[in-house]
Order: structure tokens, then sequence, then C-alpha cells
């Protein structure tokens, strides 16, 4: 397969394993968590902190658990001044950077290879976080579009990608540029692509979609159009001829046959499915009504009608927020990201934002919640100051409501309008039971459905008067930093020594590749988790006196205890200080030591 190849790429390459780890630590006046619950990391999150290391500190707790990963990466425009500062331990990389502009700018010209160097590890990161049948969606514009995708395809594989989809963020145009730029990109990959073809969701149609359902059955109230009923082949028991009411027989064409055996079609004619056409001698089609959709599987073209746009991301942000937010021009509609839980998630489904910015994600997860009663819960990252009072910010609007008196608007739908339009009968009548549709569908949720024609475009907007405050969505979050890295030579000083829970993720993850799903209080046989081959265990206390003393080693009487804990015969593998016994004592008992605080390692490996 080939690769992309680029400055400081042999550098960062395994980049990602020599990050530390760092204990996400939990800010109790920052959080907002259910009423009767204290702020948990079993809840949804908002971690401030530079996103490669938090990721890095989400592997314990999470590492094959995210089912749906979003990221809305820096487009590297030259205009958004972030800046390449990873701790990469290269001497080349340091004096590379030492001596290059930071922030980013474009007279930047090795702002590409910075850019790949920033997202390597990132993704490599990301793709260890996500489940064995997760996908991830990333959007991006001309800028890096083709070097992400190739990024993605070293990453995940080729045979993984799903998709690049083309989202209309403008509507409207624009004579600044040479041929104006009105779509990002979506790359879509999935660890199963199989699994996530046969499993993705459909998409609720839109009402453009049913204008083919344009017959009307007045005893179902129910749309409905004819599809025809034959298929491509000769099959001997699906070529058979059919009396129409007026007469006439038909027979499958040449080269063709019905699309069912003749007892399934005896069925659809009893149950008065089967058209004729006005004239009763047409060729049979049967009758599909509207209600019996299940929804239109997604494609790659999403306008900016059906998925929003940037101006209309703008509007929600600052009407939650109570006036614009500097610097934030290009963020994304709930629209989109609710386009991408619908088709990506269910009711349980954790979700990933590394790039959290003004937390659209996290709106959409919790919209979506509200609508199905799901409990999808988030996960945002944000390296920047404004992870609080924007990031995090927005959300304790969204969940509680927000100051607002005023008009809630909504657009319901745009669509070009030209003189012929209205020149054209057929065109405007067309156009006017569209509207007429959309209030019918619409208008029960709004004090009022508005239309309006504007620069060559038709709008129709749904309003709705708010008093004081806007309703909230409910939900909660734990506000997270990260804390210092879990140093395990610190054992030795008795500075700064991880919690028990920590290092338990910790050593867990190490040992198995696996991520620990909870950690219950030291027990006598110092048990912490097991998977289908191990049982892991940990005797460690934060305390450099009880370190220091015999409690801390592996004797034979924890011995004992593991032994008469493990019923199935696994594994075991134990962490603590010092031992007791020998290693050909505890082998023969199916126990492998490792001594803190040296060797904490994945005994597995990658």
């Amino acid at each position: 397969m080939p690769t992309l190849e680029f400055k400081g790429k042999q550098f960062v390459y395994a980049h990602h394993h020599g990050v530390p780890f760092r204990e996400l630590q939990v800010v109790p006046d920052k959080s907002l968590p259910n009423e009767d619950k204290n702020p948990s990391l079993d809840d949804n999150l908002i971690i401030h902190g530079d996103n490669l290391e938090a990721l890095k500190a989400l592997l314990p707790t999470h590492a094959g658990k995210v089912d749906c990963i979003f990221i809305d990466p820096p487009y590297n425009t030259g205009n958004e001044g972030w800046c390449y500062n990873d701790n990469v331990r290269s001497p080349l990389i340091k004096e590379w950077l030492k001596k290059s502009a930071n922030p980013v700018d474009k007279e930047d010209l090795e702002r590409h290879d910075k850019w790949l160097c920033m997202m390597w590890p990132r993704l490599n990161l990301l793709k260890d976080l996500l489940s064995q049948t997760g996908v991830i969606f990333a959007t991006i514009d001309d800028n890096e579009g083709h070097r992400l995708r190739d990024l993605l395809d070293e990453v995940f594989g080729t045979e993984r990608h799903v998709a690049t989809i083309v989202w209309q963020k403008r509507y409207s145009r624009e004579n600044r540029e040479a041929i104006g730029d009105v779509h990002d990109y979506v790359h879509v990959y999935a660890m199963d692509k199989e699994h996530f073809k046969a499993t993705r969701n459909k998409l609720y149609p839109t009402e453009d979609q049913l204008k083919v359902y344009s017959n009307y059955d007045p005893e179902k109230d129910d749309r409905w159009r004819p599809i025809p009923m034959t298929a491509q082949g000769h099959r001997k028991n699906q070529m058979y001829e059919i009396q129409a009411p007026g007469g006439k027989i038909h027979t499958p064409p040449p080269g063709r046959c019905w699309s069912m055996v003749e007892s399934e079609f005896n069925k659809f004619l009893e149950a008065g499915r089967v058209y004729f056409g006005q004239d009763g001698n047409s060729q049979p089609n049967i009758i599909r009504y509207a209600s019996e959709i299940e929804g239109f599987v997604p494609w790659t073209w999403w306008p900016s009608d059906e998925a929003g746009h940037t101006d209309e991301a703008k509007k929600e942000l600052t009407e939650i927020m109570g006036g614009p937010v500097e610097g934030f021009d290009t963020i994304k509609p709930v629209r989109l990201l609710s386009r991408i839980l619908e088709i990506s998630t269910n009711k349980e489904s954790t979700i990933l934002d590394s790039f959290a910015g003004s937390a659209t994600t996290a709106h959409a997860v919790l919209e979506a919640n509200k609508k199905d009663g799901g409990k999808r819960r988030f996960i945002l990252v944000e390296c920047e100051d404004y992870a609080d009072t924007l990031t995090a910010e927005r959300i304790r609007r969204v969940i509680n409501g927000y100051p607002y008196t005023g008009t809630q608007r909504e657009d319901l739908h745009r669509e070009n309008i030209t003189w012929s339009t209205f020149g054209n009968e057929k065109k405007h009548k067309k156009v006017m039971d569209q509207v007429e549709s959309i209030e019918n569908l619409h208008g029960h949720e709004y004090d009022k459905i508005k239309k309006q024609i504007k620069d060559g475009v038709l709008t129709v907007t749904g309003e709705r008067k708010v008093e004081k405050t806007a309703p909230g969505l409910g939900g909660s979050f734990t506000y997270c930093t990260l804390g210092e890295p879990i140093d395990i030579e610190s054992l030795l000083t008795g500075k700064d020594m991880p919690g028990f829970e920590a290092l338990a993720r910790y050593v867990f993850y190490t040992a198995t590749g696996q991520s620990l799903e909870k950690v219950g209080k030291p027990a006598p046989d110092g048990l912490i988790g097991e998977t289908d081959l191990f049982r892991v265990h940990l005797f460690y206390q934060p305390d450099k006196e009880w370190l220091r003393s015999n409690e801390a080693a592996l004797n034979a009487e924890r011995v004992a205890a593991i032994e008469q804990g493990n019923k199935g015969g696994k594994r075991a593998i134990v962490f603590a200080v010092a031992k007791f016994m020998s290693q050909k004592e505890l082998t023969a008992r199916r126990i492998e030591f490792c001594q803190l605080p040296y060797a904490v390692h994945r005994i597995l490996g990658d």
C-alpha cells in the first residue's frame, strides 16, 4: 500500500506509545452532575487539556469502547494560529521547531509537515479507543483533505474506508474566489466495514424525498407510489400471466420476470395493493405507502438544507451564549452532527470528539437523547482556555436552559428560486405544495411558519416566542483536567504518587491492552479485574511507609487468596513492590509477578 511521507514522520511514527499516562482529575465546581450523584468518570466527560495526552489518559478506561468518533481538526488554512508543540523526544524535531515559526501561518512552508506530525499520533490513539465495530467521521476542506485521506488510509487501512461525504457548508454564492468554496469533506472509516454496512441506520426521509409519493389514499390517509413489479432475469416460478381488471393479459417484458412468485402476488392483489393504471389495463405495479418507508440509505451528498450550514451554526451558538463569539466563524451545526449520530449510533453509544471547540457534538448527543430517551454518552476534549467558558458553558446552558427572550428561529427549508418558477404554473404549484407540506408537518412545533424570498432563495423558517428562558434538554457531565503523569518511579520517592484507582487502571491496561470496566476497593487477593485469559492483581497504597513495609509484598497468604478466587484456572498477573516467594514457585501456580516500580509494561506486547 502506498504511504505518505512527510518531514518528521520517522520521529513521530511511534510517538503515541511514549506519551505519558495522566490521571483524569475531576473538577467538581465546573461539573454538572445529576442531582443525586457526585461527579464521576462514568458520566459524560468534558476534558480540558492537550488532546494527545487526553486521548492517552482515556485508554485505561475507554480503550476499545468508543462507538463513534467525530473530529473537526484544524483545517490548516494558515489563518488559524495553531501551534505544533508536541513533546517529541527527537533532538532533530526540537531543533526544527526552534528554528521555525509557531503559530503556524501561511508563510510557513512546512506547515503541512507540522500538521501531519500533529495528526499522526492522535489518529493512532483514536484508533485504539474505537470499538471493534466503531466508526470515525473526520471533517476537512481542500487544504488538507487529500493528506488526511492518505493518513487515515495508512492508520486505519484502505479496506476500512466507507465513504467520503461532501457536505454543503454554505448555501449562498460568493464572488471572491475563482470558483466558490461551498463544501467540506467528511471522511468515514469503520473498524468493521461489513458490520457497519449491515447495522448503520437509515435516514428518515425528507419532504423532498417523499415527493414521489404523490398519490393519496383517503381511506388510509396516506400517500403512495406505484412500484414496478418486474425484475431482471428469467425465473420460471416468476413467469406467469396476470389479467388486469380491464381484461388485458400481461406477461413480463423480454429479458425480465415478475419480482415475486404468483402466490405472493395474489396476496397483494387481495389486499388491494396492486395498481393497474388509471385505465385499469396498464402493467401491474405494487402500491407502496409513504408510512412503510423505513428510511433511506445515506449517500455522499449532504446538502445544507438537510445537514445544516455554518451560518446556522453561528446563529445557534450566538443564541445560546447570548451574543456573538469571536473566532468561531466556521463551526459545525447541530444538524450535521445529528445526521452523523442518526446514521452511526444507538441509544447506548459512546461518542468522542477530541477537537471539541464549541461543543456541537455534545449538544447533538443531548438532543438525540431527548428525542428518543437514549443514554448516549459524550466525551469532549478541548485544549484551549475556553474549555470552561465556552465548551462546557454551552453544554451547561443546553442542559439547564439559557437566558433568552425573543423569537427562536429554525430553518426548515431552503431552495433557489428563479423567475421561471413563477412563470411556469407546474413549477409554481410544486413549490407551493412543498411549502404547504412543511407547514402541515411542522406547524404544531412553532408559533409561526415564515416564508421569505431574498436574493433568489426561498427560506421557510419556523418561529416560536420564548419568554426569559429557552427550555433545556436535561443531562449531566463531569469536567476534568489532566493530572501529573503517572510516574511509577515516583513510588521510590513518595512524591506525586498516583491514587489506587488510577494506578489500577494503568497497570491493567498496560498488562492486557484493555480498559478496566470498574475499579473496586483494595481486596485481600488484590484482584482489580480480569479478561478472558488473565486475572490482574495489584497490592498498592499511595503511602511511602506502607510500600516499604512487609505488608506491600506478595507472600504465601496472598498467593493462597489468589488461587482460591481463581476458579477458572486463568493466568494471574500480580503487581507489587516485592515478593517473598521465588518466581519458579509462582510460575508453577500460574502466577506472573511484576515488580513495581520497574516492571510495569504491557505483558502481551502490541
